[in-house]
Formats: structure tokens, sequence, C-alpha cells
């Protein structure tokens, strides 16, 4: 048997609890949520919410008289004890005065042994010991922009509100984007108290894929015989070395496919105890334009013709296609989103999509030409595609032109003038010599 009881004294301390992360640990208002069970047994009734205060230290002191706001009834006060110090980090400890805070909920928590096949091990014997006999709580808690979700199993004697952490669960990655192809870490940190009986028994680690109601087992592994569930994706993988001396229980995707796309639970369980933290990943690409014809035909005024764009190879679905056309007079103007066809999904799992601009020199005034430009606006970034668009023939020559055109008449009007001088002058010389 794998005894994890001296591996997780320092697994979250060096991770979130730095410099001046745990220079203070916070007062956390929370919703305290608990279900009544309907009179004579029946169905659950309506779900309870009451506020309620935890006061979070690193050390077990002596509790201390708390008096508690007026809208928090004096039972709702909490000490909890939190050796790791995870819930001292600084997104779960706003200044003073600021209107965003941390999100939380504690909800009363019944230990039971779990029936999965990869964490039953952990409960093989039929009685449970007497450290159960006590009153626990499971707390949920993000911390502000994201930085932080943490989930903790806590323990208090039966009775008393001094509560001390047992089991934590933590993610640095609640929300991840990243580029098609590439590798992915998903974030996952499990410490367990050394001083708990439970900690000492093994525990086990599971990863969930969760999108659009469907869901897969991506991962599973027993820590306590070292054995791996049956199903495994592919090119999924854990540190494992990393999961035993360091608590990290990180999901690693080696290469990121869009069918990855969605949310992904860690789950840790050790004997009675189950607590887990949910994540996102967004696998973005964005698209690859083409321009159809390219370059552009030589146009005259009146002529009509389409030219085509396909944007390909993006994730997610979302896309804005839109033209704009620039004259040689740099002048830019919007030409719309032309004719748009319907979505196409590729063997890889991204889209492609086209549209097509009608364009007619003469009602668009395209005037001597200009560059014609396709723009596609995605989550990935906006991306641009342009050809040169050339009308010849055109009635209305501009200032530049007509200039030249006025030099070049001066020009062949001097020619003709010198050219008609000499063919007089030879001819007078002529006739002088005849007489």
């Amino acid at each position: 048997m794998i005894n994890i009881s001296t591996i997780y004294t320092l697994c979250l301390v060096a991770a979130v609890c730095c410099g001046e992360a745990c220079s203070s640990c916070p007062v956390l208002e929370c919703w305290f949520v608990q279900e009544k069970t309907g009179r004579g047994g029946g169905l659950a009734a309506a779900t309870t919410l009451e506020k309620s205060l935890l006061h979070i230290q690193t050390d077990p002191h002596p509790a201390e008289s708390q008096q508690a706001p007026p809208d928090i009834h004096p039972d709702r006060v909490y000490l909890i004890t939190d050796p790791a110090g995870t819930l001292c980090h600084r997104s779960l400890n706003p200044p003073r005065g600021s209107v965003e805070k941390p999100q939380c909920e504690i909800n009363p928590f019944l230990p039971q042994p779990s029936t999965l096949k990869w964490a039953s091990p952990l409960t093989d014997s039929a009685s449970s010991p007497i450290y159960l006999q006590a009153d626990w709580f499971s707390t949920a808690l993000q911390g502000l922009n994201g930085q932080l979700a943490v989930s903790t199993i806590t323990r208090a004697p039966t009775a008393t509100k001094e509560h001390r952490v047992v089991l934590s669960v933590t993610t640095t990655t609640v929300s991840v984007q990243s580029r098609l192809g590439g590798p992915v870490l998903l974030d996952c940190g499990l410490w367990a108290d050394p001083s708990s009986p439970l900690s000492g028994s093994g525990f086990a680690v599971e990863w969930r894929y969760q999108f659009r109601g469907d869901g897969r087992l991506v991962l599973a592994y027993d820590g306590k015989t070292d054995r791996l569930a049956d199903v495994q994706e592919e090119g999924a993988t854990l540190d494992y070395e990393g999961l035993h001396q360091r608590g990290n229980a990180s999901l690693i995707l080696r290469e990121a496919k869009v069918r990855h796309s969605g949310l992904y639970i860690c789950t840790v369980y050790l004997p009675y105890l189950v607590a887990q933290v949910t994540m996102e990943l967004q696998v973005v690409e964005p698209p690859s334009l083409s321009i159809h014809p390219s370059p552009l035909p030589l146009a005259v005024p009146g002529q009509s013709f389409t030219v085509q764009c396909e944007a390909s190879g993006f994730a997610p679905l979302a896309l804005e296609l839109s033209w704009e056309f620039k004259g040689t007079d740099g002048k830019f103007r919007p030409l719309g989103s032309g004719s748009l066809t319907g979505h196409r999904q590729a063997w890889d799992g991204t889209y492609s999509q086209s549209t097509r601009l009608e364009l007619d020199s003469a009602e668009l005034d395209l005037g001597r030409g200009g560059e014609v430009t396709c723009v596609a606006v995605h989550l990935g970034g906006t991306r641009r595609a342009s050809v040169t668009l050339n009308v010849i023939g055109f009635s209305s020559p501009s200032i530049e032109d007509s200039m030249a055109m006025v030099g070049v008449a001066l020009v062949l009007y001097g020619l003709i003038k010198f050219v008609s001088w000499t063919v007089t002058s030879s001819g007078n010389k002529g006739q002088r010599k005849l007489k």
C-alpha cells in the first residue's frame, strides 16, 4: 500500500501560498446551503440558504469571541483551521471595502464509502472508524477573476464550530484557452491533513469530461494499488511521480483537439471523503482566409463580377465575415457581409464558411479601383485577406491624369509647331535657290 500521510504537507503551500498570498487569512462570507426533508419522510423540501462567516486561520488557536453581524446568526459563524494555507490565497481575500467578493458555498457533508471501482479499495473494512463521528462540511470557493477554485472537506467535533480542513482540492486553471494541436495542462492539486487517520489509507483521482449534457471518463487512478482504470482517453495522462510526491493531480493532454473543448472535473477520493473542482477548456483556432479569383480580372466601368472568400480551419463555431473596400484615395468603405454559406465541419472538427460578394463597378462607385478585403472576426483573432481591383477605361479622369494629359498636349503642340516651322523654313530656302 502506498502511504500518503507524509506527502501533502507542503503540496499547496508552495503552489498557492507564497509572498503576499498568505500574509493574512480572510473572513469569508458564505452561503450555508441545506436541504430540509419534508414531514413524514417524504421527498426533499425546498433548499434553505443562510448567510454564514468563516474565520480562516492556519494554526489551531483557541477560538476568540467573534461578534456576528446583525444579518448572520451566531450559529453560522465558524472557525476554520487550514494548515496548508490554501484558503488564505489573495484571490479569496479582497481589499477591505471591495465590491467584488469570492464565491463561497458550504454544505453539510456525510462521509460514506465509494462504490467506484478505482475508489472502493480505500474502504475495504466493513466498519466505519470512530473518527467519522463528527460534524462534516463541504465547502466550494472561487476566487476573484477566476484565479483559483477550491473544494474542501472539514471536520469539527460534534456540536462545535471549530473546523479543520481534512481534504482540499484546488485548481488555478479555472478557464483555459489552447491552440489546436498544442499541449494542455489542466491544474489540479490535492492536500490531505497528515494528522487525519484517513490520509494514511491511500487515495484515488478521477478526471471526467462534460459537454452539453454528454460526459465521459477521461482517466481514473487508484493511488492505493497504483493502478489505472481500464478506460483511459488516448493522449491523456498524469504526472504520477508528482502526484505521489507533491499532490499534483493535473491532467496532461498531449495534443489539443476540437473535441477536447468542454468542462473537466477533477475528483479526489480519500476513504469516506470526496472533493472535486471543475474547469473549462476551450480549444481556439483562428481561420485561414483565401479569396477567389486572385488576382481579380481587369474590370471596365459597368461590369459586374463575383468574388468569394473562404474561411477554413477555425474553432469554435462563431465567426463574423464581412467585406470592405479601400479606394485609390485611401478611404475605406464597408461592403457588408455578402452572401454567407452555412458552416461545414472537417474531419478534425474545425469549421469552414464562405461569403460571396457581387461587385458592380458602376453601382458601387468603385472609381478607378482599389483594394477589396475580406475580414474575419473570431475568438482566436481578426484575420484579413485582400486582392487588388483595377478598373480600366474610367470616364472621369482624376486631377493627376488631367494634368498629365494637358502636359502631353502641350508637348505635342510644341513638337507640331517645331516640325511646321522646320518644314516652312526648308521650303522658303528652296524657292530662293530656284529664283
